[in-house]
């Protein structure tokens, strides 16, 4: 599949640790997650973000008017049917190909393989993990634990995966030889608040063998209670949790550096300070222990206006990049497969939600961040687009994964749906 061609544009508008990012045109869009419901399955999910309200003085917040540009878009409640699904409106670069993995996987957000090639898809609305078994290319959709609160957050080792709902992580062993009897989820954790807002988990497993998770801010914007605005660290059996970080609002993504080994994550920007500030960060762990800013310095360079009283920036862990104001930027991960071209090669990919709290959308889209020898972030470019038509979403991507041949895999939470992205040069392509 060839892409049109990209117009170079920086949307990186305040900060100087931002780095450029080439955007389609006619796909521009951005923002952090809205705060959870949790629907009944047999009805339509509802917006998850309450009017805001105008307020003399304050520019920040919306007239009534404005506001109605800024609802939230609810996903379709069942997943779409395959052919149904975005994919002839998805642009990818030359030699790239997209399709459909799986379609009906309602909300469809985490995804991990296992040892055997199966793939796990989280959801953060509903009650469900599922797993997806690709027998000789046809492909079958299985729930393999249901019931279960907000089960966003996913890990997979030697046999067993790691659910992060949330306020407790269970785990599924032997999973992959018992998809038909899966049994009943194993509760090894349950020390997180029971927050609402930033209540749903990302989760990871390091090169310690631990689990990592993260555990948002439960509000807009506030000091976090104990606990909270943290990435976590978590033993296998559950006996052993504490922090790594502190100073993130709310992490949906993260994944190490192949070679050093340094955790690197996505946060959401706070909403309500203007539609263009702050960014979203990518940011990166050189030490444990490291303070990113939240509640009190954004994007690196500026204070907030209500908690930054007395504080500086310079205070606190910068981020490595800006990735656009409210540009829901989540799942992450580094690039390890030998399919695509070389230049892919540990350079990270990272799904873009796409705004709500914006009038002009962006994001809805997967970028790569390229990284200079040192580990810093050299350059962003947009990879796949077309999630976003005339300032509309007809898909929001959540996650990526790198196949163990090479392909990646891009979930969609608003159709329902996993697609796969593969690579054939022009002149393997034409054979």
């Amino acid at each position: 599949m060839t892409t049109r061609s990209l117009t170079l544009q920086s949307i990186l508008l305040a900060g100087a640790f931002a780095v450029p990012l080439v955007v389609p045109s006619a796909y521009a869009q951005q923002a952090g997650e809205p705060p959870a419901a949790k629907p009944e399955a047999s009805k339509p999910i509802p917006p998850m973000q309450p009017a805001p309200t105008s307020v003399p003085g304050r520019g920040d917040i919306p007239n009534a008017e404005v506001a109605k540009r800024l609802a939230n878009v609810a996903p379709h409640p069942f997943g779409l049917p395959a052919d149904q699904l975005p994919v002839p409106h998805l642009k990818l670069p030359k030699g790239f190909k997209i399709e459909v993995y799986a379609s009906g996987i309602p909300n469809a957000r985490s995804l991990r393989i296992g040892d055997k090639g199966t793939v796990f898809a989280s959801n953060r609305l509903l009650d469900k993990v599922y797993a997806i078994v690709d027998r000789n290319g046809k492909r079958e959709v299985k729930v393999i634990a249901s019931g279960m609160d907000r089960p966003n957050g996913l890990a997979f080792h030697k046999g067993t995966l790691y659910i992060a709902e949330g306020t407790r992580i269970s785990k599924l062993e032997n999973i992959e030889d018992n998809l038909d009897n899966p049994g009943k989820p194993v509760v090894i954790y349950s020390d997180f608040l029971n927050s609402q807002s930033h209540g749903w988990k990302f989760m990871g497993l390091g090169p310690d063998n631990m689990l990592y998770v993260n555990v948002g801010a439960p509000c807009n914007i506030c000091e976090p209670p104990a606990g909270t605005g943290q990435l976590r660290r978590i033993s296998l059996d559950g006996k052993i949790g504490e922090p790594v970080v502190r100073g993130v609002r709310n992490s949906v993504g993260f994944d190490w550096h192949p070679v050093s080994k340094e955790l690197w994550f996505t946060d959401n920007g706070r909403d309500w300070l203007s539609e263009d500030l702050p960014e979203d960060e990518l940011n990166r762990v050189t030490r444990n222990g490291l303070h990113f800013g939240f509640p009190y310095c954004h994007q690196g360079n500026f204070t907030d206006r209500e908690m930054g009283w007395g504080k500086s920036c310079d205070e606190f862990e910068k981020p490595a990049a800006l990735i656009g104001p409210h540009a829901g930027a989540l799942g992450m991960r580094f690039y390890t497969g030998k399919m695509f071209p070389a230049k892919y090669h540990n350079a990270i990919f990272i799904a873009r939600h796409g705004s709500w709290n914006r009038t002009k959308k962006i994001g809805g889209d997967v970028i790569v961040a390229y990284l200079n020898k040192d580990g810093s972030v050299k350059s962003q470019e947009v990879f796949l687009t077309g999630f976003l038509v005339n300032n509309a979403y007809i898909g929001r991507p959540v996650d990526v994964h790198v196949m163990k041949d090479g392909s990646m895999l891009v979930s969609d939470d608003h159709a329902g749906a996993v697609y796969r992205v593969t690579y054939a040069s022009d002149k393997v392509a034409k054979k």
